[in-house]
C-alpha cells in the first residue's frame, strides 16, 4: 500500500469527513422537506407564516425538526420531547432547542446535530442563536429563523457574517468542524410549499460567507 505520509493522511481524513458531513446535510434536508409536507404540519406552517404567528411557527418547526432527525436515525431532544438517552434526562440540553444523538452504548455521548429555532425578528437575537450553535461541537449545526419579506434575507446574512462569523477570526473559522446551516423561513418569496418557504444557506469556512444550497 502506498504511504501518503502524515500530511496526506490528514488531508484524506478531512476530505472524507467533509463528504460524510455533506451526506448528513443532504439526508436531513431531504427528510425535512418530506416531513413538512405532511398535511397537518404543512397547514400549520403555512398559516403561521401567512399571519406571522411566530409562536405557532416555532412549535410546528420543532415537530418538523424532531421528526426529520428520527427519519434519518437520530434521537432528538426538544421542548415536549424529553430524552432519556443520557444519564441526565432533559428536554433541552445546553439551552439548545434541538439536540440530536446517534444510537450507541456510551452513557455520555456527543451530539450529531444541534439546532436553534429563533422566532425573534431582531437581528442580534438571531445572531445570538447562531453564536450558540457555533459554540457547540457537532457534525451539523442549524439555525432556523424567519423573515417576513424575502428581500430582507441578504441583509440578515451579511449581518451574521460581519457580527458572528468574523468574530471567530480566520484561524477559528478554518478549524471549525462540521457543517453550519442557516434556514430562513419566508412566506413572501414562496410560490410552492415547502421549497419556496425555506431558504437554505451553508457557511463557507474559507470565505466566512453563507452560500445558498
Amino acid at each position: 500500500m502506498k504511504s501518503v505520509g502524515w500530511m496526506g493522511y490528514w488531508r484524506e481524513r478531512r476530505v472524507w469527513g467533509c463528504e460524510m458531513e455533506y451526506a448528513l446535510v443532504t439526508r436531513f434536508r431531504e427528510s425535512f422537506f418530506a416531513v413538512v409536507q405532511a398535511d397537518e404540519l404543512a397547514s400549520e406552517l403555512k398559516q403561521a407564516a401567512a399571519t406571522a404567528n411566530l409562536g405557532a411557527w416555532t412549535r410546528a418547526l420543532t415537530e418538523a425538526a424532531v421528526l426529520s432527525c428520527r427519519t434519518i436515525g437520530l434521537i432528538a431532544s426538544a421542548k415536549g420531547h424529553k430524552l432519556e438517552l443520557l444519564p441526565i434526562h432533559r428536554s433541552e440540553y445546553l439551552a439548545l432547542d434541538v439536540m440530536a444523538f446517534a444510537e450507541g452504548e456510551k452513557r455520555w455521548r456527543f451530539p450529531v446535530a444541534v439546532m436553534e429555532l429563533e422566532n425573534s425578528p431582531r437581528e442580534d437575537q438571531i445572531a445570538y442563536s447562531l453564536w450558540k450553535v457555533l459554540s457547540v461541537r457537532a457534525d451539523l449545526r442549524i439555525m432556523f429563523c424567519y423573515r417576513k419579506h424575502g428581500e430582507q434575507i441578504p441583509a440578515l446574512l451579511q449581518h451574521l457574517h460581519e457580527e458572528v462569523v468574523e468574530a471567530m477570526g480566520l484561524t477559528g473559522r478554518v478549524k471549525l468542524e462540521g457543517e453550519t446551516l442557516i434556514v430562513v423561513g419566508s412566506r413572501s418569496e414562496a410560490e410552492t410549499f415547502p421549497y419556496g418557504y425555506f431558504g437554505w444557506w451553508s457557511l463557507d469556512t474559507n470565505t466566512g460567507k453563507f452560500e445558498r444550497l
